[in-house]
């Protein structure tokens, strides 16, 4: 099996992408949402890692990526912490009722 070129690993990322934008999209709650959120980033770092690969720019994708799975792992963290919190008041973690939020 010959090895993967560029375009492989683009096209990988573009599905991870769409499939992200479409769970953000279509999901009501919020874990949901964060998966979709998840799967954005992991494309956006697949793109980095592949384009340090196959270009000539080192280690400074790969570093990127690493910066953004940190990002991510906070993200997660306080969103989830938000979550929690919205789900002892509310008894639901559906977004649709986040709009008493906006008082």
């Amino acid at each position: 099996m010959p090895p993967a070129d560029l375009n492989a690993y683009l096209f990988i990322a573009g599905v991870l992408f769409v499939c992200g934008v479409v769970c953000m999209a279509t999901k009501r709650n919020a874990v949901g949402v964060l998966m979709g959120v998840e799967l954005v980033l992991n494309g956006a770092n697949l793109n980095f890692v592949a384009f340090a690969r196959f270009t000539p720019l080192g280690l400074d994708g790969q570093v990127i990526s690493l910066f953004v799975i940190v990002l991510a792992a906070a993200e997660a963290a306080i969103a989830l912490a938000i979550a929690l919190n919205f789900y002892n008041n509310h008894l639901t973690i559906d977004i649709d009722r986040a709009d008493e939020l906006k008082q």
